[in-house]
Order: structure tokens, then sequence, then C-alpha cells
């Protein structure tokens, strides 16, 4: 049975599906305009990211589809919309690259991973080429024959 990999410490969500979907080509890291309610939730780990991603548009990045459970006891005084579009705080020249290369054909912004930098929650965005069925077959195979390889020269250590 495989073991499940443990996230690293500072990881709030993942999106694996944007690295199943895509080829990553650059990534940036941005900052999120949040709610007090949304941190309290993002402490205890209430979030999704699956079938996010980065909308752009009027010269400024959205998060979009991104949910978060808001939790009962902290969110008792006000309207929660867990999947709401939050502004992903960037630079110019960060909107600059990321809206050359929308614009290319295929590529699109996808929300990776969330995670806690300091005191400050970021979120992982990268500029991605979506993958056609026989890329995510090819990428299947090679990473069975890298998997047997490394069985064969643990067996082969194990027999010294």
């Amino acid at each position: 049975m495989a073991k499940h990999k443990k996230q690293p410490k500072g990881t709030i969500a993942l999106n694996k599906k944007a690295l199943h979907d895509y080829f990553v080509e650059q990534r940036m890291e941005a900052g999120i305009a949040l709610a007090g309610w949304e941190i309290k939730s993002l402490r205890a780990g209430k979030a999704q990211l699956v079938d996010s991603y980065v909308l752009l548009k009027d010269g400024e990045a959205w998060l979009m589809g991104c949910h978060i459970s808001p939790l009962t006891a902290a969110s008792t005084h006000v309207i929660t919309d867990p999947t709401r579009t939050r502004k992903l705080l960037l630079n110019r020249s960060e909107l600059d690259k990321l809206f050359t290369g929308v614009q290319q054909k295929g590529y699109t912004c996808v929300a990776l991973a969330l995670y806690w930098k300091n005191h400050l929650v970021k979120c992982e965005i990268a500029l991605g080429k979506g993958k056609k069925e026989y890329d995510k077959r090819h990428v299947e195979k090679e990473r069975d024959s890298n998997r047997e390889m490394q069985r064969a020269l643990h067996d082969r250590k194990k027999a010294l």
C-alpha cells in the first residue's frame, strides 16, 4: 500500500489536479485579500483549491473557485460566502507577465497552493498550458517506468 505524502508544514491546500491537467511553466507568489473569518478557517485547514483558477480582468487578478468553509463559531455575525472571488495582490510587473502569458493560445493561469509565509497567507499561482489526453498518458507511463527502475535498484541493493 502506498504511503501518503505529508504536506509541508506551512501548506494549507494543494491543487494536485492542476499539476495533472497543465504543464506548469512559470510560478509566482501572490498575496490574498481575506476576511477575518477566512483566516480562522484557513488556520483550521478548511480550504479547497480544486477547480480554482485566476481571472485576469481590468488590470487585476482574482482568485475564482477557491472554497473556504466557514467555521460555525467564528462567522456568526457576518454573511459568509465560501466561494467568493478573492483579490490577488501582485506587483504591476507580475500582472503584466501574467496578462501577456494568458493572451498566448492555450495558456491559462491556475492556483497551485495556499500556504503560510510568516503570518501571511500566500497563493502560489502558475502560468500553464493545458495537457492533452496523450500527454497525460505519456507522463503516467514515464512515472511507471521510473518506479520500476527504482524498485529494481532497491531489490539489487538488498541482494548485495
